[in-house]
């Protein structure tokens, strides 16, 4: 018999790794960054490949080597993600690179952060099977991130970026599935 906190901590990884496994294939991402106080914005289109890691993967075990974690197949799922993004404004390629997310327990382990090539971790939830919740923290600043599938075609994101306790930054996001 499972004690309340292994049925817990199963129930967790099921919903992580639905919620994964429903964010695999390419998407087309529009985003808009507000620069606070003053408003500016910056507008950018992405280009997102998900994939979806099983436990065991090379890019798990990478990236369980690269938190120094005991057990190089700890990592129980993840994503792949690769992407090509383009400021509107220029209509020039900006930026394009790839991350690896890896899940154990409440923490998500990633091998770069959104402001540095460091591994980082965040911790998450699921409110619902399909909302993800995120909260990360480095370099004296916090970032918060909601990520919600509207369907099978659709997802948005916002993300609140604080130092010092005040916000920074706000993004949003609307993805559409194009495969």
């Amino acid at each position: 018999m499972k004690s309340p906190i292994q049925q817990i901590q199963l129930e967790t990884t099921s919903q992580i790794e639905q919620y994964l496994r429903q964010s695999e294939g390419m998407w087309h991402s529009q985003r808009r960054y507000y620069t606070l106080p003053d408003g500016k914005t910056q507008e950018w289109t992405s280009r997102l490949t998900v994939r979806f890691l099983e436990q065991g993967s090379p890019e798990l075990i990478k990236l369980a080597q690269l938190h120094h974690l005991g057990d190089r197949n700890i990592l129980v799922c993840g994503s792949y993600v690769e992407w090509e993004s383009t400021q509107s404004a220029s209509n020039r390629p900006n930026s394009e690179g790839s991350t690896i997310f890896g899940v154990l327990g409440d923490i998500l382990y990633r091998d770069r952060g959104f402001a540095t090539k460091d591994p980082i971790n965040a911790k998450y939830y699921l409110p619902n099977p399909d909302t993800l919740c995120l909260r990360t923290e480095y370099n004296s600043s916090v970032f918060e991130e909601e990520i919600k599938h509207i369907g099978t075609k659709y997802r948005t994101r916002q993300s609140i970026i604080s130092r010092a306790g005040e916000q920074q930054m706000i993004g949003q996001y609307l993805e559409k599935r194009i495969q």
